[in-house]
């Protein structure tokens, strides 16, 4: 198989390493790829989200499968971009369609799908810069500390959390009417705070049938002992020790198995991974977050 992965970073350069060890690979390429693709596979100056382009390289090149490593291009319906093309529709395209992906693309679109499919996840309202007021009012009703999430994707750094009211009503002025995440923050969801433990459990799917990958844990506060903002990620470890056989079974029924049911039911097209970002409150797990890709660190 001649194989293409769209993306730059480590998981890109993980993918391509694995992908190295199968017999059944003939030749690997990565657009745009980084210095360590560049050592196992074909590196090709390539974005994202030139759709035309990838369309052009794969038909040069007779790629028979294309893999998508970031979020950017199957929000922005890579997957659709091939379906919709004669030339390309036979093409096994790894990564969900635009309509699914919005599951990442929009904070309020998961929202509303794991309230629609009774997924545990926090109590939240979305505003926009118009309903700033009753945001702030949301606000003063929600003990803190208060999260703040833009709709919108903003590579990892869209999550704001803080203690004190006043910064909060602030800063969600600074998102909305300021844009501080640009088109991301046009839209904010404001959730209530769950103290817990973070995990990610990441599931392979067709959308219909499903495979539970093994569980990592992201470190993702800047600062020494959790002090400072979220970033897109600082390191993270695999498994984690507290997911026990309970735990996950849990996860598996009350989340897991809803989520791919809810593609099904809503016929949300989705064949790739759901990296689902989890908290354990007690022992309880809810979803602070739904991504459509592997994660990154």
């Amino acid at each position: 198989m001649n194989i293409l992965i769209l993306g730059a970073g480590g998981r890109e350069h993980t993918l391509a390493w694995k992908l190295k060890q199968s017999p059944k690979l003939d030749r690997l390429f990565v657009a745009p790829g980084n210095a360590g693709t560049a050592a196992i596979a074909t590196n090709i100056p390539i974005g994202v989200n030139d759709f035309e382009a990838i369309k052009k390289w794969v038909l040069s090149e007779k790629i028979n499968m294309v893999i998508v490593g970031p979020e950017d291009p199957l929000v922005n319906g890579v997957h659709d971009f091939f379906l919709a093309d004669d030339a390309l529709r036979d093409i096994p395209v790894i990564g969900p369609q635009k309509a699914a992906a919005a599951l990442e693309g929009s904070k309020q679109f998961a929202k509303e799908f794991m309230m629609r499919h009774n997924i545990p996840t926090a109590a939240y309202e979305s505003f926009t810069a118009e309903t700033l007021e009753q945001g702030h009012a949301f606000l003063e009703s929600l003990n803190p500390p208060y999260v703040l999430k833009a709709d919108g994707l903003a590579a990892g750094k869209g999550v704001v959390i803080l203690n004190d009211l006043q910064e909060a009503k602030d800063e969600l002025k600074t998102m909305l009417v300021d844009a501080k995440f640009g088109a991301a923050s046009t839209t904010v969801v404001i959730e209530e705070f769950l103290d817990g433990i973070e995990l990610s459990c990441f599931v392979l799917t067709d959308g219909k049938n499903f495979k539970v990958l093994p569980t990592a844990k992201d470190y993702k506060r800047i600062g020494e002992g959790d002090t400072g903002l979220n970033t897109g990620g600082m390191g993270a470890i695999s498994p984690v020790p507290f997911a026990d056989d309970v735990f996950m079974d849990k996860v598996l029924e009350r989340i897991v198995k809803p989520t791919v049911n809810g593609f099904k039911s809503d016929n949300l097209p989705h064949r790739g991974i759901v990296f689902i970002g989890l908290l354990k409150v007690g022992d309880e797990p809810k979803v602070i977050e739904s991504n459509v890709r592997m994660g990154d660190p």
